[in-house]
């Protein structure tokens, strides 16, 4: 088989198998690479040495069987069988599931989270969005200091374990979503500048050195990155991708990497006849994100909406330290703005940032399903000083409220894993750095920084101890358990209405509705012929709805966490505290 690898910068390049070196010769048809042919069979290691270096693995590789440091692993991409024919899955319509495979399950595994799909199935998701799979140091952690691009975890499963999860996923009819990182790459294991010019001094991240986006040599690192983003869809079967955040890509070029990368997974589409999707999380409150390429957008297919995430914990929580503050002053009224025009930032003045931030969107173009809206993600419990869930602190049934407006509300809903029975496990920030070095400023640098904000540094979860990721994983018996099981059954009804009313998924912006009382903590939504309404409050809630377009009595529950009646002759919404209900009109 043939080996080739992108080296501009060396002298002499030589690959190393298990039968011996051999030199590599510079192809004349590409500059800066080498290629050499060798024998090799699936799981044979390789990898090359430069300039009489230490033996490196492939930036490239497919398979890092011994981690990050060690040689690559030859990968026979026709090997696995596929099960299940696939057509694919779209976005309009999802409802996502955030899962991290390590913690999913105690065991850790793509197989063992495969085990536990049916639950998705029964609950209504249509979108498993798993966080990255890229090989990183030791066996635990979030996968966000990945290195090999093209690889696959091997304490997951490796490149078959996420075929069988895919392959079983979609049996079961559910589209799978991959996070990956194209905005910093680890710090362990992490050679890539030992071939390349990979990263440039040009711009600076908060992980150092930026990816190379611009600079020279850059046209190789987006064929990287471009070549990686393709192999996930095409050779694992994936159905989207999400980026991780897109607004620290430092590029000045006039085709932008995200507009190539958008092009190029739309032409791949099109050649396999089937819908992918690519979905970005970035802080800009930016429309052209997703915004049409030609119409002067980068043409990415959705967007996490922070914005919404913000408004709606402050108004459950009352919190408002750091970037809460903005939306804490009126939350209900954030709410509401965010739910009509996606953005509560849209050229507002941002007291977090200390100047004026975002840009509106035009909802009379833009379908409300570019936009990703959820009450928790992995951010917004792990990034907590002791990760922990809304369902530490809240009631079920503000914890009902916040289903309510996450699966009846205009965006493309998506749920944390355990979410959805109110799971009491944390999900804390763990790692395995195998470089004591790291470890220790890993751990230090996490206490010095909680520490700034008042607690204690002994209370702060040590991200190497195995016991932090232990709390972190699900605990699969408090389904069965109340007020588990009840939660459970509310956001099961709440995903089939939103299926079966079509109202739920108009991705009309422009006709959503709202009201609202800050004082009393309720916020009703009208979308078409419905109305969800929450009373965030701790005392009832008498809510005069009005009339609505074809209303000629009370209307109609669909669905209550409480037992409510349908607004009497007086047109008043009797709702008891802390609940919800969805309403027809008659």
């Amino acid at each position: 088989m043939q080996f080739e690898v992108w080296a501009p910068r060396a002298e002499s390049v030589v690959l190393r198998t298990a039968d011996g070196r051999r030199p590599m010769v510079r192809d004349p048809l590409r500059e800066g690479w080498w290629t050499a042919e060798a024998d090799a069979a699936d799981g044979d290691r390789y990898g090359f040495a430069l300039d009489d270096g230490p033996v490196l693995p492939d930036p490239r590789s497919r398979r890092q069987p011994d981690g990050p440091d060690g040689e690559s692993a030859v990968v026979d991409r026709t090997a696995y069988a596929w099960r299940n024919a696939w057509a694919g899955r779209g976005l309009p319509g999802a409802v996502l599931y955030e899962l991290h495979i390590g913690t999913f399950t105690d065991a850790g595994t793509f197989d063992a989270a495969a085990e536990r799909l049916g639950h998705l199935v029964e609950l209504g998701i249509t979108h498993v969005s798993l966080m990255p799979v890229c090989p990183f140091p030791g066996t635990h952690g979030w996968g966000y200091e990945g290195v090999s691009l093209w690889a696959v975890h091997e304490p997951y499963g490796g490149p078959a374990g996420l075929k069988r999860f895919v392959d079983t996923a979609h049996g079961l009819g559910l589209a799978v979503v991959l996070d990956v990182v194209h905005n910093h790459l680890g710090p362990s294991g992490n050679h890539l500048s030992a071939f390349g010019p990979y990263f440039t001094d040009t711009h600076h991240t908060p992980w150092g050195p930026a990816v190379n986006l611009d600079a020279p040599g850059s046209d190789e690192v987006r064929s990287y990155l471009l070549g990686s983003a393709l192999a996930w869809l095409r050779d694992y079967r994936l159905d989207g991708l999400r980026l991780d955040a897109v607004h620290a890509l430092a590029d000045s070029r006039a085709l932008t990497f995200l507009e190539e990368l958008s092009a190029s997974v739309d032409a791949l589409a099109e050649e396999l006849g089937r819908p992918l999707s690519l979905i970005a999380e970035s802080d800009l409150c930016d429309p052209r994100t997703t915004a049409p390429r030609e119409e002067g957008g980068l043409g990415l297919h959705a967007q996490w909406n922070d914005d919404f995430h913000h408004c709606l914990h402050t108004a459950l929580t009352g919190e408002s330290q750091g970037y809460y503050a903005d939306f804490a002053v009126a939350p209900l009224a954030a709410l509401a703005k965010t739910v009509t025009g996606a953005f509560f930032h849209d050229g507002t003045y941002s007291g977090f940032r200390g100047r004026t931030h975002g840009r509106p969107v035009d909802v009379t173009r833009t379908p409300a399903h570019r936009f990703v809206g959820y009450a928790q993600t992995h951010d917004q419990i792990g990034n907590r000083a002791l990760g922990d869930r809304l369902a530490a602190g809240l009631s079920p049934g503000l914890l009902a409220c916040a289903a309510a407006l996450v699966l009846t509300g205009p965006f493309t809903p998506m749920l944390f894993m355990g979410e959805e029975w109110g799971a009491r496990t944390p999900w804390q920030f763990f790692t395995d750095h195998t470089d004591p070095a790291l470890a220790r400023a890993v751990r230090e640098g996490r206490r010095r920084e909680f520490a700034a904000h008042g607690w204690a540094r002994e209370d702060i979860p040590d991200p190497q101890d195995p016991r932090t990721r232990a709390r972190s994983c699900l605990d699969w018996s408090e389904p069965a358990r109340e007020p588990h099981a009840r939660l459970q059954a509310w956001y099961r009804e709440l995903i089939a209405l939103r299926r079966a009313m079509p109202d739920l998924s108009d991705p009309d912006l422009a006709s959503v509705r709202t009201a609202f009382d800050e004082e009393a903590r309720w916020l009703a939504l009208r979308r078409g012929d419905l109305r969800i309404v929450v009373n965030l409050s701790g005392e009832p809630a008498a809510i005069a709805l009005g009339g609505g377009r074809h209303r000629t009595g009370g209307g109609r529950v669909l669905a209550a966490w409480e037992p409510v009646g349908a607004p009497g002759g007086d047109g008043l919404l009797r709702l008891p505290p802390e609940s919800c209900v969805v309403l027809a009109d008659d």
